[in-house]
């Protein structure tokens, strides 16, 4: 059945009464049929009108009925409760501080907006695919954390939860650490248990695997590179068999060797500090491993002054606003990537107890998302990620 160009859902709320979300390629008919019905819009983007007594609620009724009409919109009644309230209920049981908040796709095109967020390839994933999905609540917590929830389509009740970044990401479906999305029951105290105790954990456990990913692949980048250096260092000659003429040419060589290494190795001064920061050498089968993370941790804090100076620039150029030529980037990068050659050998070096240490502290349980301590080179990278259209307020 084609979606109509002008749509109207109703459902209803305990504190707002008559709830109405306008969608379509034609929503702002719908929006026009609202108003002339005498409903009120919110910020947000519903409209609403009072349940006061029966009377009102037959007259409202009745002159939507006849506006949606004059207005070429069709009215669909909701067998759900209203989605922003079942959104507020469960985030209110999570543990830690959550909010919720109603985001509207009216158009069809809004709903793609969600794509470079979405961490998930499963059922909520599918639903995207599948259906047109008008109205969404954004569950946030005071860490960072989002998920998006979601009505589930087919079925009279029961609801779909999944997660949200706003970091970069592979492919869902390619990428072993994607966290599932998970069915809800219709109950927000049942919902809220089940992210509790299943999505949380997972989820959790997820991003924990993904920062170690990334962390990995960052220093075989820089292994495979730095090796190939070295090779050239001490025969001489380039990967090509051309020999090389002087000092300043191999100078040159590891001065752009740092530049590319600066961009890899700042990953790893992103991530690595929350990863050591679960590791327990102590309470796994690799307890000689403690001086190695030991090491880890001060070449990150040798690290420190170079990841903020390198954070401070972007802060300061994402402010003005201004931009810097290439080569004063590379010339950045190439000075502050020559700082710190020494810990990133450190980190090469003990590479494989980092790994098996951090495999081991894969975090479980019940997870409240809440920062690891102590924490090193806490400075994230200053320019805010852009953030997803605000498909409501359009």
């Amino acid at each position: 059945m084609p979606t109509p160009s002008a749509a109207i859902t109703l459902t209803t709320s305990r504190a707002l009464g008559l709830v109405a979300i306008a969608s379509g390629e034609e929503y702002q008919q719908a929006h026009r049929a609202l108003k002339d019905a005498g409903f009120r819009r919110l910020s947000n983007g519903v409209f609403v009108s009072p349940l006061t007594d029966a009377q009102a609620v037959r007259a409202t009724a009745s002159a939507l009925v006849h506006h949606a009409h004059e207005h070429g919109a069709t009215i669909t009644p909701s067998p759900r409760p209203y989605l922003g309230d079942i959104g507020t209920e469960i985030a209110a049981r999570l543990p830690g501080a959550w909010s919720a908040q109603l985001e509207i796709y009216s158009h069809p095109l809004w709903q793609e907006d969600l794509w470079p967020a979405l961490w998930e390839a499963g059922d909520l994933y599918r639903a995207l695919v599948d259906h047109r999905i008008p109205f969404a609540s954004v569950l946030k917590n005071d860490t960072g954390t989002e998920l998006l929830l979601i009505e589930r389509p087919g079925h009279r009740s029961g609801y779909l939860l999944g997660a949200l970044t706003e970091h970069e990401k592979e492919d869902p479906h390619d990428d072993p650490t994607t966290p599932p999305s998970i069915v809800l029951p219709a109950d927000p105290q049942l919902a809220a248990h089940a992210v509790t105790h299943t999505f949380l954990p997972a989820y959790r456990r997820a991003l924990h695997n993904r920062d170690l990913n990334t962390v990995l692949r960052s220093l075989e980048r820089i292994r495979e590179e730095h090796q190939t250096l070295q090779a050239i260092k001490d025969s001489g000659r380039y990967s090509d068999g051309v020999p090389l003429s002087g000092s300043r040419l191999i100078a040159g060589m590891e001065r752009d060797f740092a530049d590319w290494a600066w961009l890899s190795f700042s990953d790893v001064l992103d991530h690595a500090p929350f990863l050591l920061a679960r590791c327990r050498p102590t309470a796994s089968p690799w307890p000689q491993d403690a001086a190695a993370l030991t090491r880890l941790r001060e070449a990150l804090a040798h690290s420190q002054d170079a990841w903020n100076e390198w954070n401070d620039t972007r802060r300061e150029l994402y402010s003005i606003p201004r931009t810097l030529p290439a080569h004063e980037w590379s010339q950045i990068r190439g000075r502050l990537g020559l700082t710190v050659l020494p810990a990133i050998a450190t980190w090469l070096a003990d590479s494989e107890p980092f790994e098996r240490q951090a495999r081991a502290a894969v975090p479980g349980g019940p997870a409240t998302l809440s920062a690891p301590s102590p924490r090193l080179l806490t400075t994230r990278p200053a320019p805010p990620p852009t953030p997803r259209a605000p498909p409501a307020h359009r």
